[in-house]
């Protein structure tokens, strides 16, 4: 029987191309703007993976990672003193602005390390030493900046190229990969006593402190035993993404826009999916009533149907995922849209499939009900 579901599916093709086409659209839509909604977030939280640390000591009134209030730098001492820090080390990070060879002006997320211990390093370095980074004006930049920085010259940056970051001469000795920021300023690294000489004087230079707790000690008990005796506001590196994420939550509409498109996409696959498996059933009566009359039961064709909701959807789902990942793959090495897909995302997707296949078979199902085995024999 299930195989005649199947068939009576398959046979009518104008109807099942616009159902496949209908739950596609609706799985693409559904799992390409949460990809990119995604992405973006995770742009928001690029600072945790560029400089990684498990413990980052920042401003008492500081709510997330992209707004940092600058601190004394006896501060990073005060950390060091707390019991329970195996060791701490100044950061500083902040938007400055580099001058290109063509006299134009690009801003550019500049990142001071610890030059002793190098905390706070690049994650992966492309080409160069990182150690070459405690030379004279040496600066490591990203991919990002190799780009935007390049822009008016004949060949494309380099080792050993040379830039100004506010007016002072900046030797490129190192590219390295790294997440995009959110607001896509390219990452350049120096060591933080040179990064102090490449911006702005200011009384408070210190932009947050990274810590390591002791063995034997986990960093929510280090974090806790850092505001106790400091008054600073500590983090622990998962406390600060979730703060992160939800400050652009409640701040922000970026929530919403990308939310309201999602359930469009859902709204759009129960009414397409819906209307046509419903028309779909209103063409087959007949051939419903004809199996009625042959003695098969209510709950037998209601599986039918089921059969045949499950199936074309199934198989919308994964066109439509198949069609997210290609776009994922496309704008991958670009960069641009952001797009994360991790392996939740089409698990949810299936789940809202699944719902709208169910929601249409319903509405079948009920049909079927009031069935009269009779009009097989109506002219």
């Amino acid at each position: 029987m299930y195989h005649i579901a199947l068939k009576m599916l398959i046979g009518d093709r104008g109807k099942y191309l616009m159902l496949l086409c209908g739950l596609t659209f609706s799985s693409l839509l559904m799992t390409q703007q949460c990809a990119v909604f995604f992405g973006l977030l995770m742009w928001t939280t690029s600072h945790l993976r560029n400089m990684r640390a498990a413990i980052w000591v920042a401003d008492p009134k500081v709510e997330q990672v992209n707004e940092i209030k600058g601190m004394r730098d006896t501060d990073v001492s005060r950390v060091r003193s707390v019991q329970g820090v195996a060791w701490a080390v100044p950061l500083f990070c902040a938007v400055q602005q580099t001058k290109l060879q063509n006299g134009n002006f690009k801003p550019i997320m500049l990142v001071g390390i610890d030059s002793a211990t190098l905390v706070g390093r690049p994650p992966v370095m492309l080409s160069g030493r990182l150690e070459d980074l405690r030379l004279p004006n040496s600066v490591i930049i990203d991919d990002l900046a190799v780009q935007r920085l390049g822009i008016g010259r004949t060949k494309p940056l380099g080792l050993g190229d040379t830039f100004e970051i506010n007016d002072k001469e900046a030797r490129i000795v190192g590219i390295c990969k790294a997440d995009r920021h959110f607001f896509g300023y390219p990452y350049v690294y120096s060591t933080y006593d040179r990064a102090l000489q490449f911006a702005p004087k200011t009384r408070k230079m210190l932009s947050l402190v990274l810590v390591e707790p002791l063995p034997g000690w986990t960093r929510e008990q280090v974090a806790q035993q850092i505001e106790r005796e400091t008054h600073l506001r500590a983090f622990t590196e998962q406390k600060f993404f979730w703060d992160t994420i939800w400050w652009y939550f409640r701040n922000t509409g970026i929530p919403v826009s990308f939310g309201t498109t999602i359930i469009l996409g859902f709204i759009v696959g129960i009414a397409v999916s819906g209307q046509t498996f419903y028309t779909f059933v209103l063409e087959n009566l007949r051939h419903l009533g004809a199996l009625k009359a042959m003695g098969a039961s209510d709950g037998l064709i209601a599986r039918m149907l089921i059969v045949q909701a499950l199936t074309v959807g199934i198989i919308g789902y994964g066109l439509g995922i198949g069609l997210a990942a290609l776009f994922g793959f496309a704008v991958l090495d670009k960069g641009m849209p952001p797009f994360a897909l991790p392996y939740q995302l089409p698990l949810f997707t299936l789940v809202m499939i699944l719902f709208i296949c169910v929601f249409a078979a319903f509405l079948a199902i009920l049909k079927v009900r009031k069935l009269e085995p009779a009009i097989v024999f109506r002219g």
